[in-house]
């Protein structure tokens, strides 16, 4: 069995990945600032904007994965990951802003949905409820 929509979504996340590390090595060249975020504040801001897409992300694709293994996905389970890189693309966009702003709150909004979805999911395809 291959897993299309996790492999899909994995090639995504690692490549939205390298495009979050590639944006704080871009403000530690430019600001010389070897280790931790020397107090640059957008520095700051990227390193968390990545450090939370590596917090979730992992999950995310765990329940993509294993959901799509039990052959319960589909479009559907395709959909929700699209939606979910969609969401972490436009997140760090929103951490480089002072306050509150529709993207960091969007990126944030959808992660924690999906989160709760999938493993909602999960819970209800453990059970054959689904």
């Amino acid at each position: 069995m291959i897993l299309t929509t996790t492999l899909s979504a994995a090639a995504a996340a690692a490549i939205i990945n390298l495009w979050l590390m590639i944006r704080c090595a871009q403000i530690r060249v430019s600001a010389k600032v070897a280790h931790g975020d020397g107090g640059n504040v957008l520095l700051g801001r990227r390193m968390r904007a990545h450090s939370n897409f590596i917090e979730n992300a992992p999950l995310v694709l765990i329940l993509i994965g294993a959901i799509e293994l039990t052959g319960k996905g589909g479009t559907w389970l395709a959909l929700v990951a699209a939606v979910y890189l969609l969401a972490r693309v436009a997140h760090p966009f929103g951490m480089d802003r002072d306050g509150a702003n529709v993207l960091r709150a969007g990126g944030t909004m959808v992660t924690m949905l999906t989160l709760i979805g999938l493993a909602t999911m999960a819970v209800l395809i453990s059970l054959g409820k689904f």
